[in-house]
């Protein structure tokens, strides 16, 4: 596993207590579903997302919770000079422009490994989408791994981690179930937010 600020020896355990201090002057407060943290391999949504500061409150309460995950981003974020930088920040860039399996990929990955979390915001974007991006459900279906609802709200200034989910067979209900846990969680920006349908 490449070294990430989640799990550098000596650097991680002091951003942690960083991490701690900055949700607390912030007014942020970090929960979580016991489902969820008790899990070693899970496919994880970040949702809603409207803004860039999502990540910034992510970093803050993955190093809280000692989560190591990873996350998918646009290729062009890791080109220099800020490219070392995000991978440290635990990216793994995707180049959308190439037809690649991303899915199957990350399947391998999963089924390759003993922990692993991967961050995915379904929206695929910050602005407004036409739908939710599916590929964390065939991720999960195809590693079978849980889907854990990693949410933001801003409103509340909550963040965390919500219920680990089993992915079955019907999209569509799952989406639902999506759907309903999200409900209530509000971005930085309501109105570019892309509910799941």
């Amino acid at each position: 596993m490449q070294r990430t600020i989640f799990n550098t020896p000596l650097i991680t355990p002091l951003l942690r207590q960083v991490a701690s201090l900055l949700l607390k002057l912030h007014g942020w407060r970090v929960i979580y579903d016991q489902s969820a943290q008790d899990a070693k391999k899970y496919v994880l949504l970040g949702a809603p997302h409207t803004t860039n500061w999502d990540g910034y409150y992510f970093i803050l309460a993955a190093l809280k919770l000692k989560l190591v995950p990873q996350w998918m981003g646009k290729d062009n974020l890791f080109k220099f000079p800020l490219g070392g930088m995000m991978r440290w920040f635990g990216g793994i860039a995707v180049d959308r422009s190439k037809a690649n399996n991303l899915v199957e990929g990350t399947v391998n990955a999963f089924n390759r490994s003993e922990e692993l979390i991967v961050a995915v915001p379904p929206e695929g974007t910050r602005g407004k989408a036409e739908r939710w991006k599916t590929g964390f459900y065939h991720i999960a279906r195809g590693a079978a791994v849980p889907v854990v609802c990693g949410f933001i709200n801003f409103p509340k200034k909550e963040l965390g981690l919500g219920p680990a989910f089993r992915m079955g067979e019907n999209l569509e209900a799952e989406l639902k179930r999506f759907r309903d846990f999200y409900a209530d969680k509000i971005g930085k920006f309501p109105e570019l937010y892309t509910p799941p349908i």
